[in-house]
């Protein structure tokens, strides 16, 4: 008895440590990829929460399993005192497995054994569980509505009638949509505080899986340093983030950002190339050297206004 009582603690303390472990592990791979402290914090809570539901399931676990085994001892020593044999009772998962499947006992097969033989094997005529019976039952009772409210009352509409729903919905929404006409080939790169923002936000959500939060790469190239695959001027990103890179992976993203979307994700990538963050991935392509150019104050303001 004490000797399985040890086994089950010993066995709730390495789960215990095993989980903890994987969570620094966890955490420090998050640190690795320069999250912020805001993510950093989230992690660390809902790393702490995991850890303790754990370690409460764990311990009421273990807490069932030693009031299982301090019964057993009881009724043992009963059985002793009393002269009798001691008979195990089945266990809570035997009984729900029994009421499951209604499976006949291993000792009594002999009598549901069918007299038909196939080179030596013989089949058992067990009942079908009941689980399955009822499940089947359900999708019966289930057909039967959706036949009814689909197509014989018409309440709900069919998959086609809903796609045909949904393809007019993003027309319309395309219809009424403003367009915002962006000359590429003229686009001149200015540090604007609003776009530079916007472009952050419309980068962190569609680019930082491949980039990272901060541009420093990962599956995708470092954008903080001065080397490019495709070029490092503006038009040349305008022009990769619109086009995509097919044979790279990454897809064009002219169907699904509007163009001065586009634009302003284009300025952000700009406002920290030659920034090379800690951990960056390393160099790819060619190194860009930026060509000095004089733009006139009102052709910059021209630009942003767009």
């Amino acid at each position: 008895m004490k000797e399985q009582t040890t086994k089950l603690s010993t066995k709730m303390k390495r789960s215990i440590l095993n989980l903890t472990a994987l969570f620094i592990s966890t955490s420090a791979f998050a640190q690795g990829q320069t999250i912020s402290k805001t993510e950093l914090l989230v992690y660390v809570v809902a790393g702490m929460v995991l850890i303790t539901l754990f370690a409460v399931i764990a311990t009421a676990f273990y807490v069932f399993r030693v009031v299982n085994l301090l019964t057993e001892q009881a009724a043992r020593e009963r059985a002793e005192r009393l002269g009798v044999t001691y008979v195990k009772e089945p266990s809570l998962w035997h009984r729900i497995s029994q009421k499951l499947t209604r499976a006949t006992p291993v000792e009594k097969e002999e009598a549901i054994l069918l007299d038909h033989s196939y080179d030596g094997i013989r089949e058992l005529d067990n009942h079908l569980p009941p689980w399955w019976k009822w499940l089947f039952y359900g999708t019966i009772v289930w057909g039967v509505i959706y036949l009814i409210v689909y197509h014989v009352m018409g309440l709900l509409p069919l998959s086609e009638a809903e796609y045909l729903a949904e393809v007019e919905r993003v027309q319309a929404m395309r219809a009424t949509r403003e367009v915002v006409e962006i000359d590429e080939a003229s686009l001149v790169y200015t540090p604007d505080a609003e776009i530079i923002s916007r472009g952050q936000s419309i980068f962190t959500s569609n680019c930082a899986s491949c980039h990272r939060n901060d541009g420093g790469g990962g599956i995708g190239p470092n954008l903080t340093d001065d080397y490019w695959l495709h070029g490092g001027s503006l038009q040349n990103i305008f022009a990769t983030i619109k086009n995509g890179v097919p044979d790279k992976g990454m897809i064009s993203w002219a169907p699904i950002l509007k163009p001065e979307e586009i634009r302003d994700a284009s300025f952000y990538i700009m406002s920290i190339r030659g920034t090379n963050v800690a951990g960056g991935k390393e160099p790819q392509g060619e190194l860009y050297v930026e060509e000095q150019q004089v733009v006139k104050q009102d052709s910059v303001v021209a630009q942003i206004g767009n």
